[in-house]
């Protein structure tokens, strides 16, 4: 597999308590997607996060590494659902930080048992660089199949 770069770019303006910034991905997917430290830390009202990004892109990541192992098992997924909810908490002497993943999976694999379908989730979680990252860094990933 070839090197992979992806760029975003955040504007902000202000300071970190009143101001407020714009977040927007180099190819165009997404534009201005808006977020500030209030959002972020309580009420979203409508506005993003990084940790939020940060879910989408473990539950995107897992998701194509689930779809690889199940084509590999010749038991190609018919449909998916993966749900990540990034924890962030207050680590004694480190200030917030991402503590954690909750990853659940609903596939629709039409010849899996449920057995082979758990097996492909543990393999697809252990190739998926998210979750390597995750685990790396001292974060608690917790992935379950519904």
């Amino acid at each position: 597999m070839p090197r992979i770069e992806r760029s975003a770019k955040v504007v902000w303006d202000g300071n970190v308590a009143r101001g407020g910034g714009h977040i927007t991905g180099e190819t165009g997917a997404f534009s201005e997607l808006p977020y500030t430290l209030a959002s972020r830390l309580g009420n979203p009202e409508g506005k993003t996060s990084p940790e939020e990004l940060l879910a989408a892109a473990h539950a995107g990541c897992l998701t194509t590494s689930l779809g690889s192992e199940l084509a590999r098992d010749n038991t190609p997924a018919g449909h998916l659902e993966v749900r990540c909810t990034i924890v962030m908490d207050e680590v004694p002497g480190e200030g917030h930080q991402i503590v954690g993943a909750d990853v659940t999976v609903l596939a629709e694999v039409e010849g899996a048992s449920h057995e082979a379908l758990a097996d492909a989730v543990r393999r697809a979680d252990e190739g998926c660089p998210f979750s390597t990252l995750l685990k790396k860094a001292g974060a608690e990933v917790r992935v379950s199949l519904a």
